[in-house]
């Protein structure tokens, strides 16, 4: 291992840490237990060995999983209730899992009840050509939220940097919050992609309270110029040590780490090391 890797994979657990006043210093290392990963974060390596790779997540100290459909689906490749038992006899709660909604999703949201699960989330509509298409939409996910509903759980759309760029003079973020039924449908806010956008995730919560259950804590790259920058946790520039206390008061539940590029080491050095810094928050 370089040098630099280590010093990245350092960074993640103590770094943030030492800018604290040592009367703090204590409190800041209490470890939280308070967070999760999103598994797309892992998707190569889960895809060949998920109950090795399951292990491993476990052993980082996650307590909670958002899954994805992947080829094996969202139980990679085991039965529902098995692979509640799995997960659980690690520590582990599935807390959501990202799928499409739009096949077989009445038997989705069945399984997904079955084994206590809270959400099933859209993670991408793409950008649209008009605000009415954003409308349309929200309509699909208030129809998605009642089946949702109707089975003991809820749906979640989970954003990226498209719906915060203006379209026909509005914000289809705002559209799509404003034309959703709060008994039917809440929101992922993917924070690195509200960051990149050039909003303020902070104050985007608090404009729509209680709409944004869950979050991907993702950090971006320092004097990032393309879309794609993300890194290890408390490496990059987003200040998730004064934000993600705040997003609690404005109904926020549950913080998942998510990692889509990895220059600092394998996908799972990263989430071992995006969980070392997590066990330094508050939360």
């Amino acid at each position: 291992m370089s040098q630099s890797r280590r010093d990245f994979l350092r960074a993640a657990g103590f770094a943030a840490g030492a800018l604290l006043p040592a009367s703090k210093m204590l409190a800041a290392y209490k470890p939280s237990r308070n967070f999760g990963l999103q598994l797309y974060s892992v998707r190569d390596d889960i895809a060949k060995d998920p109950k090795g790779v399951l292990k491993q997540i476990a052993s980082y100290g996650y307590t909670q999983i958002e899954s994805f459909e992947g080829k094996q689906g969202m139980f990679w490749g085991m039965q529902p209730k098995e692979f509640k038992q799995f997960t659980g006899d690690l520590g582990l709660t599935i807390i959501s899992s990202h799928c499409d909604y739009k096949t077989d999703f009445e038997k989705k949201a069945a399984d997904a009840a079955s084994i206590g699960m809270k959400y099933l989330i859209c993670p991408y509509k793409g950008p649209q050509k008009s605000i009415d298409d954003f409308k349309r939409c929200a309509d699909e996910f208030n129809k998605a939220g009642a089946i949702c509903k109707k089975n003991g759980i809820r749906f979640a759309y989970h954003n990226h940097d498209y719906s915060f760029k203006s379209v026909d003079g509005q914000i289809p973020q705002d559209v799509m919050i404003e034309n959703t039924d709060p008994s039917l449908v809440d929101f992922e806010m993917d924070i690195y992609w509200v960051v990149t956008a050039g909003a303020d995730p902070v104050a985007y919560m608090k404009k729509y309270n209680n709409r944004f259950r869950l979050c991907h804590v993702k950090d971006r790259q320092k004097g990032a110029t393309t879309p794609d920058a993300s890194v290890i946790a408390g490496t990059g520039s987003i200040d998730f040590r004064t934000l993600l206390p705040q997003t609690k008061k404005y109904g926020m539940k549950y913080f998942i780490i998510e990692q889509e590029r990895y220059d600092q080491g394998t996908p799972l050095e990263c989430a071992k090391a995006d969980a070392e810094y997590m066990k330094t928050l508050s939360l």
